[in-house]
């Protein structure tokens, strides 16, 4: 993996190609040029024949200049990066900042080349390619290019192994609140992942992430039980425990509305409280009243009224 910086300070993982698969993409390309030009050459050979011999030797002069060195450089350009060998092998060239070539880029890299590729049957590219650490012939090196592996294989992960039967239900009365998420992520990936580790640092991983488990438990593992079986059934235990969360939110009535809607009763206190809310406001209401109703009432007919 080529770590790339771009003018951004961004950092591209670029993969460079391989010696062999760019050797495997340079001869399709070949094979394809080189039939081209023999047909044409055959057809325009025949067409000319009346000329004399420098004009027969300038055709195919230009048709072999405008065949392997002019169409390579149109595909490229037109492409970004990808010819015809390079689209089957999965390879593409970029610039060294890992932007898409341009026309410059391609011209310098069909001229430089058609030396060293097709004059000297590849041996020079070859040499370029193995001293360079990241593969580039002399071309890509003049250029500012670097051809890279665009189908890089994705690593196969493998399942989360089952804990022992005997375990089942062991881990029931865990507290794993403490846990942080960090870990359990770093437990998953360690358990998808152990059939690939060497057994030395499988066994050593998997005591160390064991131990982090312990220590945020507080329940040390059962005896005799191996790191990974410890780790399974944890990590299973916190899978049943979120299945069944999920089965009891699922479960839950929810309020389908004003209409309909539905509230829990209230309790015993809350019932005394508004009965005496109730009975202190009925109270006030009096008290208010009482003054209204002592107030003696007004003749309706006008007139002088005796004191008391």
């Amino acid at each position: 993996m080529s770590d790339l910086v771009t003018g951004d300070a961004v950092v591209l993982g670029l993969r460079p190609a391989r010696l062999p698969s760019r050797a495997l993409a340079i001869c399709l390309d070949l094979l394809v040029l080189w039939t081209a030009y023999l047909l044409l050459s055959l057809v325009l050979t025949t067409m000319v024949l009346d000329l004399d011999g420098a004009a027969v030797a300038a055709v195919r002069v230009g048709l072999l200049i405008l065949v392997l060195m002019g169409v390579p450089v149109a595909v490229e350009t037109l492409t970004h990066g990808r010819s015809l060998g390079k689209l089957a092998c999965g390879l593409r060239v970029v610039r060294v900042d890992g932007g898409p070539i341009r026309f410059r880029h391609a011209l310098v890299r069909g001229l430089v080349g058609f030396l060293e590729i097709q004059l000297t049957l590849g041996s020079v590219a070859c040499v370029a390619s193995l001293v360079s650490a990241r593969g580039r012939r002399l071309g890509d090196v003049f250029a500012g290019a670097l051809v890279v592996a665009e189908r890089v294989p994705v690593p196969r992960t493998d399942a989360v192994p089952p804990p022992p039967p005997w375990l089942a239900g062991h881990f029931a009365g865990l507290d794993l609140s403490q846990v942080p998420d960090g870990l359990w992520l770093a437990v998953r990936q360690y358990l998808t992942r152990v059939g690939q580790l060497d057994p030395g640092v499988r066994q050593s991983f998997g005591e160390r992430l064991a131990d982090d488990v312990v220590a945020a438990t507080g329940a040390p593992p059962p005896p005799g039980v191996p790191a990974v079986g410890y780790l399974s059934g944890v990590l299973a235990e916190r899978q049943r425990r979120e299945a069944g969360r999920v089965r009891e939110t699922a479960t839950r009535p929810v309020p389908s509305g004003p209409a309909g809607a539905w509230a829990p009763e209230p309790s015993g206190s809350e019932a005394g409280a508004a009965s005496e809310a109730g009975a202190a406001s009925e109270a006030e209401a009096e008290a208010v009243a009482a003054p209204e109703e002592r107030r003696p009432e007004r003749p309706s007919g006008g007139g002088f009224v005796p004191p008391a």
